[in-house]
């Protein structure tokens, strides 16, 4: 038996942020596949920037060699002034970790800002071969350069350029698959971000091309890139609500998807789960059902449906500005804190007054929602059914029409075929030229139904479909399995005439 290893004084350690952050770059950066999220942090602090009054145009470069940087034209940093630790602030700013002037609600970002945790600025430094930043602020600039995320160097002296600050970098590929920025990712971001920013223009340099970014009518404009040509209703709802330094800006739509679009957006970061996401979902389908019933098209008996039969289809985008948000990583797309009780009542009047003016266009979403519940029933029935003839001993029990099923000898689904033939005619040459030991054959009667064309609940019930889908063994729909077939291939057999006019 091997000798278990054991600690002593030299195996515990403790790492400068530096070092820790070099070692785990994952933990601040989240994905380390593409150099992307320094690019997004060092773009978020210029946003909030733009968000706090100053400076409506960030212009961002991306070279040939990786080099990225980005000019905002915003209040700059103080100029050449020191802290107790004889560092200035520019250069804390981006080598002292949880340094920031975003922590309070009193502050000149009101608590607001997505920087919210003085680590943005430091991450890009800590795994970038070289940083320099430049502050120009009153006439004068600073300047300071860093090189594997330690200080070099620092300039000052007098200007003519315009306030604000200017970031340059380089990703190491230390620290990521790619030292790439994702460009299309970048672009995607970019204009989301004008569109949730009214006034607001990003211009963007690239060795292929430069993008200018401005949105005029905000939202809207997001919202018809995602719904294209799919919008079945002309009348969206659109609400603007202000409280204080609580503000949500929303727009709901109805499409011609089969799923909802979400698009959850908190003090301009992206999220993707959060209390504010399941507060929405809850008071949509509370509203929606709580309508339908007034107006008698779900009846007293009636079940209400589910907040997946109404969200079929529905394209929902917001940007809630609120403060104290709590995320459970830097990169800020998941929220574990986030008071929705200035927003409910807001959104509730709102989604109300939408139905009433809209009541037509809102019975469509009722007669969609009837159809999604429809088909989950039909699904969950396949299911049941599915559940149900795997619980039978041997295929030939799971077949109500057992001779259009024939079984072969060997039960190692590694070495068994279904061999899917047309007719009873076909089928007994197949039987006869088979091998016994490993194919097994199942007889089509004619043309059988296209699934991608048929509804769920038909595909069900149609008796060869139910059949296939159980002797394959592997589930139906999302609960498809290819692990779980009880064959290594599946053939469809055809004459040469057949197969011409399939092809």
């Amino acid at each position: 038996m091997a000798d278990k290893k054991l600690y002593d004084e030299n195996s515990i350690q403790s790492l400068t942020p530096l070092e820790f952050t070099r070692l785990r770059p994952g933990v601040y950066a989240g994905s380390t596949e593409y150099a992307t999220q320094p690019m997004i942090e060092i773009v978020s602090n210029a946003i909030d920037e733009f968000k706090a009054g100053h400076g409506n145009i960030i212009e961002v470069k991306i070279t040939s060699d990786n080099i990225c940087s980005v000019r905002d034209y915003a209040q700059g940093f103080l100029i050449n002034h020191y802290r107790e630790d004889g560092k200035t602030i520019l250069q804390a700013a981006f080598d002292t970790l949880n340094t920031s002037g975003k922590f309070t609600d009193d502050g000149v970002y009101e608590g607001t800002a997505l920087g919210l945790n003085g680590i943005g600025s430091k991450l890009t430094n800590f795994l970038s071969h070289w940083l320099k930043v430049v502050s120009y602020r009153d006439g004068k600039f600073e300047e300071v350069n860093f090189e594997e995320g330690v200080f070099k160097s620092r300039q000052t002296g007098n200007t003519k350029e315009k306030s604000g600050t200017y970031v340059e970098w380089q990703p190491s590929e230390e620290f990521f698959h790619s030292n790439k920025v994702e460009i299309n990712k970048i672009k995607e971001l970019f204009n989301t971000l004008v569109c949730l920013c009214s006034g607001l223009t990003i211009k963007l340099s690239t060795p292929e091309e430069e993008i200018t970014y401005y949105s005029k009518n905000g939202l809207n404009d997001l919202v018809d890139k995602k719904v294209k040509d799919n919008e079945l209703i002309n009348h969206r709802m659109h609400m603007e609500f202000e409280n204080g330094r609580n503000k949500l800006d929303m727009i709901i739509t109805y499409t011609s998807n089969y799923s909802l679009n979400m698009i959850p957006y908190v003090n301009t970061g992206e999220t993707d789960a959060g209390p504010h996401i399941t507060q929405i979902k809850t008071i949509l389908t509370r509203e929606f059902n709580k309508f339908f019933k007034e107006k008698k098209w779900l009846k007293d008996k009636d079940s209400n449906f589910s907040g997946d039969d109404i969200q079929e289809g529905l394209l929902i985008a917001f940007n809630i500005t609120a403060p104290n948000v709590s995320y459970d990583a830097q990169t800020k797309t998941r929220i574990v804190k986030l008071d929705m009780t200035p927003f409910t009542t807001a959104i509730t009047e709102n989604i109300q007054n939408w139905f009433q003016s809209n009541e037509k266009e809102i019975k469509l979403i009722f007669d969609k929602a009837s159809s999604a519940r429809k088909a989950r029933d039909a699904a969950k029935k396949a299911k049941e059914k599915i559940r149900e003839g795997n619980k039978a001993k041997g295929l030939k029990a799971k077949m109500k029409l057992s001779k259009k099923f024939v079984d072969c000898i060997s039960k190692n689904p590694s070495e068994r075929n279904l061999l899917l033939v047309e007719g009873d005619s076909a089928g007994s040459a197949a039987i006869e030229a088979r091998n016994t030991q490993t194919d097994c054959i199942y007889m089509l009667r004619g043309k059988i139904i296209s699934p991608l064309k048929t509804a769920i609940d038909k595909i069900i019930s149609n008796q060869e479909m139910s059949d296939i889908i159980q002797v394959i063994g592997a589930g139906f729909g999302k609960e498809f399995d290819v692990n779980k077939m009880n064959f290594d291939k599946i053939v469809i057999t055809s004459d040469a005439k057949r197969m011409k006019l399939a092809v």
